[in-house]
């Protein structure tokens, strides 16, 4: 143990590296989590390099730039900015254009010309391409060395083409651009993955992007969106800061705090009240949990079984542990059984209602410049009015979809749930703008187009390109008949339903859009194709 503390110190004082022993010996024992952001670098960012011409561009030396004059003196060409920043034009001379923006090339090649022709010479200027640089990544990412890059590539295309950044050693929140060995840029890629915020620098040959050490992190997990290790970017960071990240699940009660303190694990346990005063140190683990009184559960059990339709169940009861103990007949369809969630239901109600609401203001605030285009607007403001108060009554199911790959023990039952088991069916239900929907026997090799064309077709009002296909465990996926090139083979099985959405005729693209959402929201969530107008 001596050895291994007297290697661990020489690394230290070699390599300058500064290394918490106990946050990393405590963060390694749940690696089962994810890094916040580890999925960030998957190759996708390195695929979008391209040039991109904005008018913030400044131009460099080995650009090239298309000119062309005409009236009094014409002349066209292809010049590229040399070692000194200029461009050299024939009867006009050099005209300096290093660092200059892309916005003002075309003014100053302008002025350059007016010192030798003071009238009816006519100027046409644009930057033509970049010229390619070599960039440097270097710190802790998975292959570091030299890359060629543009001018306006993003550091999450560099960072990329290095591999990423090594999960467990480096660093999202310490990227430092060095130029001339001078730090003239950081980054916080954090910033990027929350909010979508990241700030666009342009490269030049010869910089360094340097990812640094990951030093601080702590765990976070329970009843939240993202349980991952975050990155700290100080000592400490109080819990409301970190929850911005985390997303806790509104159910959420009390928070408990691990810490290890001298090798000695302290538990404490907060309301969620506290989180604005409660301080998390590099190491630590806080776990989110819905503590509430309610010790016992009622689920409703409906379709294909024997026994009881209503039973009390333990708090923490599993699906896999529910299912176990209800009585299947030679009917009941396993595979297909669903799982129905008030509180989805009502985040599912809230969504809709909320672009109801906008919807309406939209329609009601929407002006017209004559009197023939008002009366077409009243008309139409009728009709959205009337499709918003059809659409206010539909009340989603709040079905939360279990996928194939989710183990049912995982899946912890609430309050109020319903688990409905379906029929094993042979039957394949077309609804919705189709020439007569009705359901029809399950043939094995029919596409979703044949069971279309099997009930007369599309119907006039008939959306084409918003075709559902609704699988029996409530997966639902989206067909466009009319595009050959993005249309991928749906598999229809037995049990499934196909859905026609309607279209929406409107000369308001804004409407269209909104009404299209809607449709579309209300017949995932509730299985009920409304017509638009």
């Amino acid at each position: 143990m001596r050895l291994i503390y007297t290697i661990v110190l020489f690394c230290i004082a070699l390599f300058g590296v500064e290394i918490n022993l106990d946050s990393k010996d405590n963060l390694s024992r749940s690696r089962k989590l994810p890094y916040f952001g580890e999925s960030l670098f998957q190759g996708e960012f390195k695929k979008g390099s391209k040039l991109r011409y904005t008018p913030e561009y400044l131009i460099d030396i080995g650009d090239v730039i298309s000119v062309k004059l005409w009236g009094a003196y014409n002349y066209s060409g292809e010049l590229k900015v040399d070692s000194r920043g200029n461009i050299f034009i024939p009867k006009v001379g050099n005209i300096g254009l290093l660092g200059v923006p892309n916005s003002n090339l075309k003014r100053v090649i302008e002025l350059g010309v007016k010192k030798v022709f003071n009238s009816n010479v006519f100027v046409y200027a644009n930057l033509n391409s970049y010229q390619p640089i070599s960039i440097f990544v270097t710190g802790a990412v998975v292959k570091p060395g030299i890359y060629d890059a543009l001018v306006t590539d993003s550091i999450l295309q560099l960072i990329d083409k290095a591999g990423g950044i090594k999960l467990g050693e480096g660093s999202f929140r310490d990227i430092t651009l060095l130029r001339d060995n001078r730090v003239v840029e950081r980054f916080d890629l954090y910033e990027f993955l929350t909010r979508g915020e990241l700030s666009l620098f342009q490269f030049k040959s010869g910089d360094v992007i340097k990812v640094g050490t990951l030093k601080r992190a702590v765990e976070v997990l329970g009843d939240v969106r993202r349980e991952a290790i975050f990155e700290l970017d100080r000592d400490s960071i109080l819990v409301d800061e970190i929850v911005n990240y985390i997303v806790p699940k509104p159910e959420v009660t009390h928070f408990i705090v691990t810490r290890f303190r001298g090798g000695e694990e302290q538990i404490e346990q907060y309301p969620i009240s506290s989180k604005s005063r409660v301080e998390l140190h590099s190491g630590d683990r806080v776990k989110f949990i819905s503590d509430n009184l309610k010790q016992s559960l009622t689920i409703k059990i409906g379709g294909e079984h024997g026994g009881l339709h209503r039973v009390m169940v333990k708090k923490g009861e599993t699906l896999k542990g529910l299912l176990s103990r209800i009585i299947l007949t030679p009917l009941s369809d396993i595979d297909g059984i669903r799982l129905y969630r008030e509180s989805i239901a009502k985040r599912q109600k809230q969504l809709i209602e909320a672009n109801l609401k906008d919807l309406e203001a939209r329609v009601l605030t929407t002006g017209s410049s004559t009197v023939e285009e008002a009366k077409i607007r009243s008309e139409e403001s009728r009709m959205v009015l009337d499709f918003i108060n059809r659409a206010l009554k539909v009340e989603p199911k709040g079905q939360v979809i279990i996928n194939r790959e989710t183990p049912l023990s995982e899946v912890i039952l609430e309050d109020g749930d319903e688990i409905y088991i379906p029929k094993k069916s042979r039957v394949v239900v077309v609804e919705g703008e189709v020439s007569l929907p009705n359901a029809q026997t399950y043939v094995e090799d029919y596409s979703i187009d044949d069971y279309i064309e099997s009930c007369g077709g599309f119907s006039p009002r008939a959306n084409r390109q918003k075709v559902l296909l609704v699988k029996k465990s409530g997966r639902v996926l989206t067909y466009n008949s009319t595009s050959w090139w993005d249309r991928v083979p749906l598999e229809v099985e037995a049990g499934d339903s196909i859905l026609v959405l309607g279209r929406v005729d409107s000369k308001n693209i804004q409407i269209t859009s909104s009404i299209t959402e809607i449709i579309y929201q209300i017949a995932v969530s509730a299985s009920v194709v409304l017509r638009g107008f």
